[in-house]
Parts: C-alpha cells; structure tokens; sequence
C-alpha cells in the first residue's frame, strides 16, 4: 500500500501567511503542518509516499521533507500545475499508485488520534474505498454523508440543508479502479475535479465504505481552525495518540 499526501493550493483564507510559504509548511504545534501527515502514513505502516504540491512553493516543500531520509521513508514528488481539484491532483499519481491501494491524505487535516485503524479496515475489505468521517456543527462547509449501516448512500458537497452532521474529513483509501472513475469525473461549476464526484462512483457500486474519527479532528485551512490545529497538537507535544490511549 502507498501514500499520498496533496499540499498544493495557494491558501488564500490564510493571506497573507501564505504569501512567503506554502500553507503546509505552516508550523502547527512545533513542527511544520505537513509534517503530520508524514506520520499519520508512517504509523499506518505506510512508507512509500508521494506529495503533491504546486508550483509556487515546491523547493522549500522539499527542503523541509528531504528524501525521507530523516523519518524513514522514501518520498516521491510531483507538481500540480494548476487548481484543477483534489480528484485532479489524485489523477497525477496514476503511475505511482495505479498498481495497488492508496491512502490519500490532505496536507492540511490534523488527527489527534492514528488513522491505522482505519487503514488496517482497509486492508481487510476484498475491494472499493473507505472514507472517514467526523460529526461537525458545520456540515454545510463539506461534503456530507447519508449513512446506512455499512455503506455510505449519498455524499453531497456542500448542501445548503445537509441531511447529517456527518462530514468527510480529508482521508481517503482507494483500490486502483479510483483512476478510472476520476477518468469519467466531468468538472463541476467551479470548473475543478470533485473528489466527491469520484467517491459518488463507489457508493453507486455499493464498495463506499467508513470509519468514524476518533477524538479531535481539524482541517487547518483558515485562520481559527489553524489555532484549533496547534492548540490540538501542542497539547500532545506533536504526538499522536494510539487508540486506547
């Protein structure tokens, strides 16, 4: 199984931080953003990663990964040119990943806790996706899940009447028929590839299934879910906490 970590965009909610640096090598807690995703992956057993990043930052990206070397793994990088969407980044990785499963993780998501559990449910299921989610007093702000006991049957992206509270945080697991349905994805009004688009794919052959995050969870792409971010990971010294814990 391989990783994925996408880090590009411009960060534009957090202006103007993001005009000397990429929003990912923002420090939160005492180690730069994307630095957690990093070990998210290599507490899941996962050590062969690619990040996808943007044109704008990508040396200073790379100074501050290396090889791999430092945390032990190895680091593969690829550039996404323009914003073209998460399924759009996703489809850059297609030589990479396209001969087993992949964990796909968004550079900005903060975990208190590991996803390995979750990666461990992916490795048991004989096919599809596995998606995580959270409950949130916000739901309008993601894409947003209708549930029944084991599959996932609609995600809407961002409706003004949400039918849960059950959002999708930015971790998602795939076998390799994601490239195939990121092929069939067509833009959407915001002229990006839609990552909901392709999960919608899955649950439509009935191989969408979750994971409910366990404890705290942040995606820290504005200026108050970053202070939840660091408040988040200074707390744990930038340790992640194994289940059970």
């Amino acid at each position: 199984m391989k990783g994925v970590i996408l880090g590009g965009g411009i960060g534009t909610r957090l202006d103007p931080l993001t005009e000397i640096t990429n929003k990912h090598l923002l420090p939160v807690g005492k180690e730069p953003m994307i630095w957690h995703a990093v070990r998210q992956l290599l507490l899941s057993g996962i050590t062969d990663i690619m990040v996808i990043t943007s044109t704008h930052h990508m040396g200073s990206v790379v100074n501050s990964l290396g090889s791999g070397r430092r945390f032990g793994c190895e680091f593969t990088y690829r550039v996404q040119e323009e914003a073209g969407g998460i399924a759009h980044a996703l489809a850059l990785t297609r030589q990479f990943a396209s001969d087993g499963r992949i964990v796909v993780l968004l550079g900005d998501n903060i975990f208190e806790y590991s996803i390995a559990p979750y990666v461990d449910e992916f490795r048991g299921q004989e096919h599809g996706a596995r998606v995580l989610l959270k409950e949130v007093g916000d739901p309008e702000r993601f894409g947003v899940a209708a549930l029944d006991e084991q599959f996932i049957l609609q995600i809407e992206e961002k409706p003004t009447d949400p039918k849960s509270n059950h959002a999708v945080v930015g971790c998602y697991m795939y076998d390799n028929r994601v490239f195939d349905f990121i092929d069939q994805t067509t833009p959407s009004a915001r002229g990006e590839l839609e990552i909901t688009s392709v999960n919608n794919e899955y649950i439509a052959r009935g191989a969408l299934q979750y994971s409910f995050v366990h404890g705290r969870w942040t995606d820290a792409g504005t200026f108050e879910s970053l202070n939840e971010a660091n408040s988040l990971l200074l707390r744990n010294d930038n340790r992640i906490l194994a289940h059970g814990a």
